[in-house]
């Protein structure tokens, strides 16, 4: 390996050392804990050395909005490509969003601004848009009335996102219901949406 290539491999381990500490330091004490200097404490680097990684802590929270987008797009995809029935997919591409939510909780939060403070630009990464795509085209598959116009797949979207979103928000903020009862309305609510698709 020549210079170059291990010059680069160093800076590539320093920034994803830095992005592993900074949500080391989240799990431990949350969103609002975050700060530059400790995360130059936790790797043993002066601070001036992060800034030369990221300009600011704005630029971690948006690589680490990235990474979250990612994990989620391959999960959810990994939950569609598991099915072949059309409303099996669907209802499993939201099953694995849930489950998202919680195992990651943190990129969760990050990424939708629960408890946290999340930029308008998040969502315009090609990452987020590839998560949303995925349901789109999942929806699309189970809309059979023609025409089928960009508002008919968008309502149905957002009707699920904000009954999904809205349940995960509650268990995150505060514990809703119990496990048990939280699958119930889960699955109760994926059906009753999808059964309304085409009605």
């Amino acid at each position: 390996m020549g210079s170059k290539e291990r010059i680069q491999r160093q800076k590539d381990d320093t920034r994803k050392s830095i992005l592993d500490a900074a949500l080391q330091i989240v799990k431990q004490e949350g969103w609002p804990a975050l700060s530059m200097r400790k995360i130059a404490d936790m790797i043993e680097y002066t601070a001036p050395i992060i800034y030369e990684y990221f300009s600011n802590k704005e630029g971690i929270l948006f690589e680490l909005t990235r990474q979250g987008y990612i994990l989620l797009g391959e999960k959810i995809k990994a939950a569609r490509d598991g099915k072949t029935n059309a409303e099996e997919q669907l209802e499993a591409m939201w099953l694995a969003y849930w489950d998202f939510a919680f195992a990651e909780s943190e990129f969760y939060q990050l990424m939708y601004g629960v408890q946290v403070n999340c930029c308008e630009m998040y969502k315009k990464m090609p990452e987020a848009e590839y998560t949303t795509d995925l349901f789109y085209d999942a929806i699309e598959k189970l809309l059979t009335k023609a025409p089928i116009s960009d508002d008919d797949v968008n309502l149905k979207y957002y009707t699920f996102w904000s009954l999904i979103h809205g349940l995960v928000s509650l268990n995150l903020v505060q514990k809703g219901a119990n496990d048990a009862i939280n699958q119930e309305i889960l699955r109760s609510a994926i059906k009753a949406i999808i059964k309304s698709i085409n009605d």
